[in-house]
């Protein structure tokens, strides 16, 4: 059975939701006493970009092994062939 290619940089929900983790990932949202609370040794703020880069990076990983089905796999194999 033939794997489908896929082209998910055609997805406009894959880009809303990379932007809108992006946007939560630069703390220009906070207020100045954001800085005093602190998370496990960490300013509010950091422990926030923390979170939002984990999320990136798991999302980022998530999408490159569901969502893109390239074909540079199946040229490399019909060169390994010939």
């Amino acid at each position: 059975m033939k794997k489908e290619i896929k082209e998910p940089i055609r997805k406009k929900w894959i880009w809303i939701v990379l932007v809108l983790i992006m946007c939560g990932n630069v703390p220009w949202y906070f207020s100045d006493s954001m800085v005093e609370p602190y998370i496990f040794g960490f300013p509010f703020w950091g422990f926030v970009i923390l979170v939002f880069s984990v999320i990136l990076s798991a999302y980022l990983s998530w999408l490159c092994m569901t969502q893109w089905n390239i074909v540079e796999n199946e040229e490399e194999t019909k060169r390994e062939e010939v």
